[in-house]
Protein backbone atom coordinates (compact mmCIF):
# COMPACT_ATOMS: atom_id res chain seq x y z
CA UNK A 1 0.00 0.00 0.00
CA UNK A 2 1.46 3.38 -0.99
CA UNK A 3 2.42 6.05 1.55
CA UNK A 4 -0.14 8.43 -0.03
CA UNK A 5 -3.00 5.98 0.60
CA UNK A 6 -1.84 5.38 4.19
CA UNK A 7 -1.79 9.13 4.79
CA UNK A 8 -5.33 9.50 3.47
CA UNK A 9 -6.56 6.67 5.74
CA UNK A 10 -4.85 8.20 8.79
CA UNK A 11 -6.32 11.64 8.17
CA UNK A 12 -9.78 10.14 7.67
CA UNK A 13 -9.59 8.19 10.94
CA UNK A 14 -8.50 11.28 12.82
CA UNK A 15 -11.38 13.28 11.38
CA UNK A 16 -13.90 10.62 12.37
CA UNK A 17 -12.55 10.22 15.89
CA UNK A 18 -12.02 13.92 16.63
CA UNK A 19 -14.57 15.50 19.00
CA UNK A 20 -16.94 18.11 17.66
CA UNK A 21 -15.49 21.57 18.22
CA UNK A 22 -16.86 23.19 21.32
CA UNK A 23 -18.65 20.06 22.56
CA UNK A 24 -16.30 19.70 25.53
CA UNK A 25 -17.12 23.22 26.73
CA UNK A 26 -20.89 22.69 26.87
CA UNK A 27 -21.97 22.38 30.50
CA UNK A 28 -24.34 19.61 31.47
CA UNK A 29 -27.49 20.51 33.40
CA UNK A 30 -30.67 18.71 34.42
CA UNK A 31 -32.90 21.10 32.47
CA UNK A 32 -32.67 23.92 29.93
CA UNK A 33 -35.65 26.17 30.67
CA UNK A 34 -36.77 29.14 28.58
CA UNK A 35 -39.31 31.35 30.37
CA UNK A 36 -41.31 33.26 27.73
CA UNK A 37 -43.65 35.92 29.14
CA UNK A 38 -46.38 37.84 27.31
CA UNK A 39 -46.18 41.65 27.57
CA UNK A 40 -48.63 42.47 24.76
CA UNK A 41 -50.88 45.53 24.95
CA UNK A 42 -53.78 43.46 26.31
CA UNK A 43 -51.80 43.40 29.56
CA UNK A 44 -51.76 46.68 31.46
CA UNK A 45 -48.91 48.07 33.58
CA UNK A 46 -50.22 46.64 36.83
CA UNK A 47 -50.69 43.17 35.33
CA UNK A 48 -47.23 43.25 33.75
CA UNK A 49 -45.76 44.06 37.15
CA UNK A 50 -47.78 41.25 38.77
CA UNK A 51 -46.33 38.82 36.23
CA UNK A 52 -42.80 39.99 36.99
CA UNK A 53 -43.39 39.72 40.72
CA UNK A 54 -44.82 36.23 40.24
CA UNK A 55 -41.69 34.97 38.49
CA UNK A 56 -39.35 36.74 40.90
CA UNK A 57 -41.12 35.30 43.95
CA UNK A 58 -41.31 31.82 42.41
CA UNK A 59 -37.61 31.70 41.54
CA UNK A 60 -36.72 32.66 45.11
CA UNK A 61 -39.18 30.23 46.70
CA UNK A 62 -37.68 27.33 48.72
CA UNK A 63 -39.87 24.80 46.85
CA UNK A 64 -38.37 25.82 43.51
CA UNK A 65 -34.81 25.88 44.88
CA UNK A 66 -35.32 22.45 46.45
CA UNK A 67 -36.61 21.06 43.14
CA UNK A 68 -33.47 22.33 41.40
CA UNK A 69 -31.10 20.94 44.03
CA UNK A 70 -32.87 17.56 43.96
CA UNK A 71 -31.98 16.89 40.32
CA UNK A 72 -29.32 14.42 39.23
CA UNK A 73 -26.81 17.24 38.73
CA UNK A 74 -28.46 19.76 41.03
CA UNK A 75 -28.43 22.58 38.49
CA UNK A 76 -30.50 23.95 35.63
CA UNK A 77 -29.92 26.59 32.93
CA UNK A 78 -32.58 29.32 32.62
CA UNK A 79 -33.32 32.30 30.40
CA UNK A 80 -36.18 34.78 30.80
CA UNK A 81 -37.53 36.81 27.89
CA UNK A 82 -40.65 38.89 27.27
CA UNK A 83 -42.51 39.04 23.99
CA UNK A 84 -45.43 40.68 22.20
CA UNK A 85 -45.87 40.93 18.40
CA UNK A 86 -43.40 39.80 15.74
CA UNK A 87 -40.13 41.67 16.24
CA UNK A 88 -41.08 42.78 19.76
CA UNK A 89 -39.05 40.53 22.04
CA UNK A 90 -36.53 41.32 24.75
CA UNK A 91 -34.21 38.99 26.64
CA UNK A 92 -34.43 40.25 30.22
CA UNK A 93 -32.05 37.67 31.74
CA UNK A 94 -29.92 35.52 29.43
CA UNK A 95 -28.86 31.93 30.05
CA UNK A 96 -27.69 31.41 33.61
CA UNK A 97 -26.95 28.35 35.74
CA UNK A 98 -29.08 28.11 38.87
CA UNK A 99 -27.77 25.60 41.41
CA UNK A 100 -29.05 26.91 44.74
CA UNK A 101 -30.71 29.75 46.62
CA UNK A 102 -27.95 32.26 45.90
CA UNK A 103 -27.90 31.88 42.13
CA UNK A 104 -31.72 31.67 42.02
CA UNK A 105 -32.03 34.93 43.94
CA UNK A 106 -29.42 36.65 41.75
CA UNK A 107 -31.29 35.60 38.59
CA UNK A 108 -34.57 36.83 40.11
CA UNK A 109 -32.91 40.17 40.91
CA UNK A 110 -31.98 40.66 37.24
CA UNK A 111 -35.63 40.19 36.27
CA UNK A 112 -36.89 42.47 39.03
CA UNK A 113 -34.45 45.27 38.17
CA UNK A 114 -35.32 45.45 34.45
CA UNK A 115 -37.80 48.15 33.36
CA UNK A 116 -41.31 46.92 32.56
CA UNK A 117 -42.32 47.39 28.92
CA UNK A 118 -45.24 46.47 26.64
CA UNK A 119 -45.81 46.32 22.87
CA UNK A 120 -48.66 45.60 20.42
CA UNK A 121 -49.94 42.21 19.27
CA UNK A 122 -49.33 38.67 20.52
CA UNK A 123 -47.05 36.35 18.56
CA UNK A 124 -46.78 33.10 20.47
CA UNK A 125 -45.21 31.60 17.34
CA UNK A 126 -42.33 34.11 17.44
CA UNK A 127 -41.84 33.44 21.16
CA UNK A 128 -41.54 29.70 20.48
CA UNK A 129 -39.16 30.20 17.54
CA UNK A 130 -36.92 32.40 19.69
CA UNK A 131 -36.80 29.61 22.28
CA UNK A 132 -35.75 27.09 19.62
CA UNK A 133 -32.88 29.33 18.53
CA UNK A 134 -31.90 30.07 22.13
CA UNK A 135 -31.44 26.38 22.93
CA UNK A 136 -29.22 25.93 19.88
CA UNK A 137 -26.69 28.56 21.01
CA UNK A 138 -26.83 28.48 24.82
CA UNK A 139 -23.75 26.35 25.50
CA UNK A 140 -25.56 23.81 27.70
CA UNK A 141 -26.54 20.17 27.38
CA UNK A 142 -29.69 19.36 29.34
CA UNK A 143 -31.56 16.12 29.84
CA UNK A 144 -34.66 18.12 28.87
CA UNK A 145 -35.43 21.35 27.01
CA UNK A 146 -38.62 23.21 27.96
CA UNK A 147 -40.21 26.44 26.73
CA UNK A 148 -42.60 27.87 29.33
CA UNK A 149 -45.16 30.13 27.59
CA UNK A 150 -47.42 32.40 29.65
CA UNK A 151 -49.98 34.80 28.21
CA UNK A 152 -53.54 36.10 28.20
CA UNK A 153 -54.61 35.68 24.57
CA UNK A 154 -54.30 33.70 21.33
CA UNK A 155 -51.44 34.16 18.90
CA UNK A 156 -52.05 36.85 16.27
CA UNK A 157 -48.59 37.18 14.75
CA UNK A 158 -47.60 36.61 11.14
CA UNK A 159 -47.11 32.86 11.48
CA UNK A 160 -49.29 29.98 12.66
CA UNK A 161 -48.66 28.96 16.23
CA UNK A 162 -49.12 25.26 15.46
CA UNK A 163 -46.29 25.39 12.90
CA UNK A 164 -43.94 26.89 15.51
CA UNK A 165 -45.08 24.31 18.07
CA UNK A 166 -44.35 21.50 15.62
CA UNK A 167 -40.91 22.90 14.83
CA UNK A 168 -40.08 22.80 18.53
CA UNK A 169 -41.47 19.35 19.29
CA UNK A 170 -39.71 17.91 16.21
CA UNK A 171 -36.45 18.90 17.93
CA UNK A 172 -37.49 17.19 21.17
CA UNK A 173 -38.43 20.44 22.93
CA UNK A 174 -41.41 20.44 25.30
CA UNK A 175 -43.72 23.46 25.42
CA UNK A 176 -45.76 24.03 28.58
CA UNK A 177 -48.38 26.75 28.92
CA UNK A 178 -49.68 29.10 31.58
CA UNK A 179 -52.73 30.95 30.20
CA UNK A 180 -54.20 33.74 32.32
CA UNK A 181 -57.96 33.26 31.99
CA UNK A 182 -60.20 36.18 32.91
CA UNK A 183 -63.19 38.01 31.48
CA UNK A 184 -61.67 41.50 31.48
CA UNK A 185 -61.64 43.51 28.24
CA UNK A 186 -58.31 44.99 27.14
CA UNK A 187 -57.52 48.69 26.68
CA UNK A 188 -59.17 48.65 23.24
CA UNK A 189 -62.38 47.11 24.57
CA UNK A 190 -61.68 43.65 23.10
CA UNK A 191 -62.94 40.73 25.13
CA UNK A 192 -60.56 37.79 25.74
CA UNK A 193 -60.86 34.51 23.86
CA UNK A 194 -63.31 32.18 25.65
CA UNK A 195 -61.69 28.99 26.91
CA UNK A 196 -58.14 30.24 26.50
CA UNK A 197 -57.01 27.23 28.52
CA UNK A 198 -58.37 24.94 25.81
CA UNK A 199 -56.67 27.02 23.11
CA UNK A 200 -53.34 26.61 24.92
CA UNK A 201 -53.94 22.89 25.39
CA UNK A 202 -54.83 22.18 21.77
CA UNK A 203 -52.76 24.77 19.90
CA UNK A 204 -49.74 25.86 21.95
CA UNK A 205 -48.33 23.12 24.20
CA UNK A 206 -46.69 19.97 22.93
CA UNK A 207 -43.88 17.50 23.37
CA UNK A 208 -43.15 14.85 25.95
CA UNK A 209 -45.02 15.43 29.23
CA UNK A 210 -46.44 18.79 28.12
CA UNK A 211 -49.10 20.37 30.34
CA UNK A 212 -51.10 23.53 30.99
CA UNK A 213 -51.47 25.31 34.32
CA UNK A 214 -54.30 27.84 34.42
CA UNK A 215 -54.19 31.13 36.34
CA UNK A 216 -57.69 32.52 36.89
CA UNK A 217 -56.32 36.05 37.32
CA UNK A 218 -53.04 37.95 37.35
CA UNK A 219 -53.32 38.05 41.15
CA UNK A 220 -53.24 34.24 41.12
CA UNK A 221 -50.33 34.17 38.67
CA UNK A 222 -47.59 33.93 41.30
CA UNK A 223 -48.98 30.76 42.87
CA UNK A 224 -49.61 29.20 39.46
CA UNK A 225 -46.10 29.86 38.18
CA UNK A 226 -44.50 28.44 41.33
CA UNK A 227 -46.47 25.21 40.98
CA UNK A 228 -45.60 25.09 37.31
CA UNK A 229 -41.88 25.67 37.84
CA UNK A 230 -41.65 22.95 40.47
CA UNK A 231 -43.37 20.49 38.12
CA UNK A 232 -41.18 21.45 35.14
CA UNK A 233 -37.95 21.19 37.10
CA UNK A 234 -38.97 17.85 38.61
CA UNK A 235 -40.08 16.56 35.20
CA UNK A 236 -43.61 15.63 36.19
CA UNK A 237 -47.12 16.58 35.06
CA UNK A 238 -49.12 18.16 37.91
CA UNK A 239 -52.36 16.45 36.92
CA UNK A 240 -53.84 16.48 40.42
CA UNK A 241 -54.41 20.25 40.38
CA UNK A 242 -57.99 20.94 39.22
CA UNK A 243 -56.80 24.08 37.40
CA UNK A 244 -54.51 22.08 35.13
CA UNK A 245 -55.78 20.81 31.81
CA UNK A 246 -54.12 17.69 30.32
CA UNK A 247 -52.15 18.20 27.11
CA UNK A 248 -54.19 15.61 25.21
CA UNK A 249 -56.51 15.83 22.19
CA UNK A 250 -59.72 17.50 23.22
CA UNK A 251 -62.89 15.52 23.91
CA UNK A 252 -64.56 18.60 25.32
CA UNK A 253 -68.07 19.01 23.85
CA UNK A 254 -67.40 22.73 23.43
CA UNK A 255 -64.79 21.98 20.75
CA UNK A 256 -65.63 20.12 17.57
CA UNK A 257 -62.61 18.31 16.03
CA UNK A 258 -63.35 19.74 12.59
CA UNK A 259 -63.04 23.25 13.98
CA UNK A 260 -59.67 22.78 15.68
CA UNK A 261 -57.63 24.26 12.82
CA UNK A 262 -59.86 27.36 12.78
CA UNK A 263 -59.57 27.72 16.56
CA UNK A 264 -55.77 27.45 16.49
CA UNK A 265 -55.42 30.31 14.01
CA UNK A 266 -58.23 32.31 15.62
CA UNK A 267 -56.03 35.28 16.53
CA UNK A 268 -54.13 35.30 13.22
CA UNK A 269 -57.31 35.14 11.14
CA UNK A 270 -59.08 37.75 13.27
CA UNK A 271 -56.17 40.17 12.91
CA UNK A 272 -56.01 39.65 9.14
CA UNK A 273 -59.76 40.18 8.77
CA UNK A 274 -59.50 43.49 10.64
CA UNK A 275 -56.27 44.97 9.27
CA UNK A 276 -55.38 43.24 5.99
CA UNK A 277 -57.36 44.50 3.01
Amino acid sequence: MSRRILTIIAVTLLAVSAPVAGAAERQRVDLELALAVDVSSSIDQEEAELQRQGYVAALRHPEVVHAIESGMLGRIAVTYYEWAGDGNLRVIADWTVIDGAGSASAFADRIADAPVWMAPRTSIAAAIDHGIEAFARNGFVGARQVIDISGDGPSNGLYEVTAARDRATYRGITINGLPVVNGRADANGNLPLPDLDLYYRDCVVGGFGAFVVVAKSFEEFGHAIRRKLVSEIAGRTPSTDPRIKPAAPSNDPRIMPAALSRICDFGLVSWQEIFVQ
